[in-house]
């Protein structure tokens, strides 16, 4: 008779931290993790966001407590790791998040991190020094983001947005649009192309629009489950379908399907 450790499951576990009104990470994610299931799973927990603007009302969504309280809850799940899957360090500053996941490691002793995090690593790493954007929101948030990474020396060479400010209606931008909006900005030959926002369908035909020209496609639900992979230690090779950032770089691998 087997022991008892012997039947333990093995699966990692990813947390991450959701805006209330996305529909688009919780199911992409799930796709994208699908050829690692069910070693890796994804889990998630919701605080209030439903608009993204520049006034202190809009900022005010991203205080630390409330993402902290659904920190607190979705650790009684045991994950690995947790990742805040929201892009708002692009416009309010990427200390923001560097602090903000300095606070869920400490408050629940889970290493944490965040999309826009693991986008500047990724950056960092693919040696990118010419961007451009790809956004659903208005051009004046569009334009903070840009400055954001100027001022770290990652210039946009262009930039395409669809003027909303109402979270839900991202996810209403079809992918089609989404598609001709990389399309578009690949014309400027940018080192990438960066689709900001985790509630824009941008993971699947930003892997197809890389394929085309050739152009790397870093679509933010992508780039954040790269960040909670990379984490984990877990190779990313059989996501290499979903594009050139889930290369294999030498990490252990979670076992295939075949082999559970």
């Amino acid at each position: 008779m087997q022991n008892e450790s012997s039947l333990a499951v093995s699966t990692r576990l990813i947390g991450m931290l959701t805006p209330s009104s996305n529909t688009v990470l919780e199911p992409y994610t799930s796709l994208l993790l699908q050829p690692l299931f069910p070693d890796v799973t994804a889990h998630f927990g919701r605080f209030r966001v439903t608009r993204i603007a520049l006034d202190e009302d809009a900022n005010e969504q991203f205080k630390q407590e409330p993402i902290l309280s659904a920190a607190d809850l979705l650790a009684d799940a045991r994950p690995d790791v947790l990742a805040w899957n929201g892009t708002s360090a692009s416009w309010l500053g990427f200390d923001t998040d560097q602090r903000l996941c300095d606070a869920i490691e400490s408050r629940t002793g889970v290493p944490a991190t965040s999309a826009i995090l693991s986008l500047n690593r990724l950056l960092a790493e693919r040696g990118v020094e010419r961007i451009a954007l790809v956004t659903p929101y208005t051009a004046d948030v569009e334009e903070k983001i840009a400055g954001n990474y100027a001022r770290i020396g990652i210039s946009t060479v262009a930039r395409r947005h669809s003027g909303l400010s109402d979270n839900f209606s991202f996810a209403e931008v079809s992918e089609q649009t989404i598609e001709a909006m990389c399309e578009d900005v690949a014309t400027a030959k940018p080192d990438a192309i960066a689709i900001v926002c985790t509630n824009m369908r941008g993971a699947i035909v930003g892997a197809e629009v890389e394929r085309r020209t050739g152009v790397p496609v870093f679509d933010s639900v992508s780039f954040t489950l790269w960040g909670c992979l990379r984490a984990l230690g877990v190779s990313m090779a059989p996501l290499a379908r979903f594009g050139t950032m889930f290369a294999d770089d030498g990490r252990i691998s979670a076992r295939s399907p075949a082999e559970a």
